[in-house]
């Protein structure tokens, strides 16, 4: 099998990692790797912030929910969108600045997320381990605060990056049945393969590194969705400029 496709498909997220440090020439090609990824409308609507700071780094891994790896990893990088940068030009060149509409959220958000995804498999193929942190939006302002993220810029999620030191088992995802439908979304034949996919998604929480707690993946995403999920963030991104007109 094709190297790159077997990377893929063998990702884990990583939460244990070694003291050894990323080198400077390694870093900047992961950089440079995920600057390279699409962006829609050439906008490169991503800024990465480098938090080096131990203190900071102590304070956002409490924010993101005491999560420790925060502040182990080798480095620690918050992704965000940022409609600033480029919205500082509409001024110089005469024009009225209108990146409070739903689309440019949208797409410096994508933006994030296409750079994010590329640095990762970048650092992947070179024997480094990630985790992302989506917990920083449990604590926006302050994480933003922290950070002095301006107007028109808001943090999307933070990512660990370190040489790993545990080596977890692959978490299976859904066939590709349910996730790829010809011409039309359809359900035909989900519940089934859904079904048989819970079993394998119970055994690995049963027999993963450090046991777990053998729930299904239907019951573990209904619980998601049958919850409020940081009602906070409507209001703080409008704060941020994000109307979503």
């Amino acid at each position: 099998m094709d190297s790159v496709l077997q990377l893929l498909k063998s990702h884990r997220s990583i939460r244990k990692f070694t003291e050894q440090p990323i080198s400077a020439e390694l870093f900047e090609e992961l950089i440079k790797a995920g600057q390279a990824a699409a962006t829609s409308s050439f906008l490169q609507g991503a800024t990465v912030i480098r938090v080096t700071d131990a203190a900071k780094r102590n304070k956002i891994a409490k924010l993101a929910g005491n999560q420790k790896y925060v502040a182990a990893a080798a480095e620690f990088l918050v992704f965000c969108a940022d409609l600033k940068r480029a919205g500082n030009y509409c001024r110089e060149y005469g024009k009225d600045f209108e990146g409070d509409f739903t689309e440019h959220f949208i797409i410096a958000t994508v933006d994030v997320a296409l750079m994010a995804q590329s640095l990762v498999t970048a650092a992947e193929s070179s024997g480094l381990g990630i985790c992302y942190i989506g917990g920083i939006r449990n604590n926006p302002a302050p994480v933003s605060d922290l950070l002095q993220l301006p107007h028109g810029v808001y943090p999307v999620f933070g990512l660990c990056l370190g040489y790993p030191d545990q080596d977890p088992e692959i978490k299976p995802r859904l066939p590709v049945s349910v996730v790829l439908k010809e011409n039309v979304y359809n359900e035909e034949g989900d519940k089934e393969a859904i079904a048989e996919y819970d079993e394998r998604i119970q055994e690995y929480y049963r027999t993963r590194t450090g046991g777990g707690h053998g729930i299904r993946w239907s019951e573990q995403v209904s619980t998601l969705l049958s919850e409020k999920s940081r009602p906070h963030m409507k209001e703080f991104l409008a704060n941020k400029g994000f109307k979503f007109r």
